[in-house]
């Protein structure tokens, strides 16, 4: 048979299969012939939706109703989400139910997945493949951080080696000079047995001459001499030097060559989620109450004889460190009870401390100019308390010409930011560092003054927007910079006060942006909006003496109070 046999065979009608086809039954898929129509539709056991052949499967193809065979659904019950066909309306199972014609909610159906697919074209892709392009970048990165790190390592084994060097040729050294020591010691007295042993010679000949003489005078002029021959050169004692090597201890060796840190790596939900057109919801900022309340009083060891300077929140929201002002620092659960205690490797009193995001815990030392860590200082094992953990403190930075203030390692970019004074005590600037490389100093504001003054409160965090807010408590004032160091505001308090001078102390801010800062001269705490515009006070709270400040990751505020050794939870949004 010819293909074009076969083709005419294939749009012959189904009816009477002699006819070419010219009509089509979209519900029921056959061909028809226009003299085979009415025929069709005289079988009532179906329905039928006959179209000309062109339009063939233009018409939407209803589904076929589960409960009714060869009837079809034309509505959509909202609440058993269901097709139904007029059968299932007849038997009033769905009386009191809400139907909708199914051709418009197949339309709006298709009208949300004509969203979903513009968005996934146009929005969900490409933030996929921007993050795929950055994998590449990171790879790297990876591979340059970690050549760098193998070349600061091999550059200070170099050094080591050289030191090492040093100590094997000074000791060398110092051997050839004992030799040159010894050697001399030892031909003197070669020299002096010698000159013994030939006149010993000369004494012996004098004698066989004499004895075998008859010279009175000579005989009777002979005085002996052996007495003193008897007594030899004196003999010196030497004690010869020795080499003792100590053992080698590793673990020593590796605490004094240097530090590296841990691979941390978290995983974390993006903020910068795509926004669709049909985004309905949003953050919205949670208002400030209008009693801020009290929740939680915990005593510590500070008190009489300690005073409480600074309150660091950990990951968990369940600890908090705290500094006093003596050389330990001191980790407490909310039930006030003391968890553990470590103190400063240099025995010197900290100035501030701070928590980082891998947990560790961070001080400063004055006196010897150094930022440290507590590595794991917690000592967890999961969340259970190990207490046979040994507590491991690493020098971190150590400043030239400086010394560290205070901290804020909670920085978005993974960076540590010190305020430091210099150590003629009139300069004081901030640093941004990560791990020990300075990446930022700031300063001078773009007149070539000074932003801060040469007093050494200054606490200091970061926002979320990256501004740089410093508590100035000598200027009176909150400076704030953003992320170049660029001077944007000084909030000296509100327009009109009645309150006494403003001194802010501790500072820290939440996570819609405000600017908290302690205030012991008014015994508050003022909340100033990004922009530097006053919101309100924390005034009711029986607060004494509030010092440092910190927020656990619910913006419930912690205050370390100075002189009552208190550290006091408030809600205030």
């Amino acid at each position: 048979m010819s293909s074009k046999h076969c083709v005419q065979d294939a749009l012959r009608c189904n009816i009477c299969e002699t006819n070419i086809s010219s009509m089509y039954c979209d519900i029921c898929h056959i061909n028809l012939c226009k003299a085979c129509v009415g025929e069709h539709f005289s079988d009532i056991s179906s329905e039928h939706k006959v179209v000309p052949f062109e339009q063939r499967g233009s018409a939407v193809k209803y589904p076929e109703c589960k409960t009714h065979p060869n009837k079809v659904c034309e509505l959509q019950c909202e609440q058993c989400y269901l097709p139904i066909c007029t059968l299932c309306v007849a038997s009033g199972e769905h009386d009191q139910h809400q139907k909708e014609d199914i051709l418009k909610t197949l339309a709006c159906k298709k009208e949300r997945m004509q969203e979903d697919l513009e968005e996934l074209e146009k929005l969900i892709r490409p933030q996929y493949q921007k993050a795929a392009s950055n994998i590449p970048v990171q790879k790297d990165d990876l591979r340059k951080h970690s050549q760098k790190l193998k070349t600061a390592l091999d550059k200070h084994g170099e050094t080591w080696h050289r030191e090492i060097n040093t100590i094997v040729k000074r000791m060398q050294s110092k051997i050839g000079d004992m030799d040159s020591k010894h050697m001399a010691a030892i031909n003197k007295q070669e020299d002096a047995t010698n000159q013994m042993m030939t006149e010993v010679s000369q004494s012996i000949s004098e004698l066989r001459k004499l004895l075998d003489s008859s010279d009175f005078y000579r005989i009777f002029a002979y005085t002996s001499r052996n007495e003193e021959f008897r007594r030899l050169p004196a003999q010196f004692q030497v004690t010869l030097p020795t080499f003792t090597s100590y053992q080698i201890n590793r673990e020593k060796i590796y605490e004094q060559f240097g530090f590296l840190s841990e691979l941390a790596i978290t995983t974390e939900e993006q903020d910068d989620q795509v926004k669709t057109p049909r985004d309905v919801t949003s953050t919205e900022e949670r208002p400030l109450i209008d009693d801020p309340q009290t929740l939680i009083d915990i005593k510590t060891a500070s008190g009489k004889h300690i005073e409480l300077f600074s309150v660091s929140c950990c990951l968990s929201d369940n600890e908090i460190w705290t500094r006093g002002n003596d050389k330990i620092l001191r980790l407490y659960n909310l039930q006030g009870e003391l968890l553990k205690s470590v103190q400063t490797a240099s025995g010197n009193c900290p100035l501030d401390i701070t928590v980082t995001q891998s947990e560790d815990l961070v001080y400063t030392d004055l006196n010897d100019r150094s930022v440290n860590i507590v590595k794991n200082p917690l000592g967890q094992s999961g969340n259970k308390w190990w207490w046979g953990y040994k507590t491991q403190i690493h020098q971190l930075i150590r400043l030239q010409g400086w010394r560290p203030l205070y901290l804020c390692s909670r920085s978005f970019a993974g960076d540590i930011l010190i305020s430091m004074i210099s150590d003629d005590k009139k300069q004081t600037k901030v640093g941004r560092y990560s791990d020990s490389t300075e990446k930022q100093s700031i300063q001078w504001d773009d007149q070539g003054q000074p932003l801060y003054t040469a007093g050494a409160v200054k606490y200091l965090s970061e926002n979320r927007n990256l501004n740089i807010c410093v508590a100035d408590y000598d200027g009176g004032a909150v400076v704030v910079v953003n992320a170049d160091g660029q001077l944007r505001f000084r909030y000296t308090g509100p327009p009109s006060s009645t309150k006494g001078r403003f001194c802010p102390v501790g500072i820290t801010t939440d996570s819609q942006g405000r600017i908290l800062t302690s205030d012991p001269n008014n015994q508050c705490i003022h909340i100033v909006d990004q922009d530097g515009h006053f919101l309100r006070y924390i005034d009711y709270c029986g607060l004494l003496a509030p010092w440092g400040l910190c927020l656990d990751s619910n913006d419930n505020l912690f205050v370390a109070e100075r002189f009552t050794g208190h550290v006091k939870k408030i809600l205030y949004k």
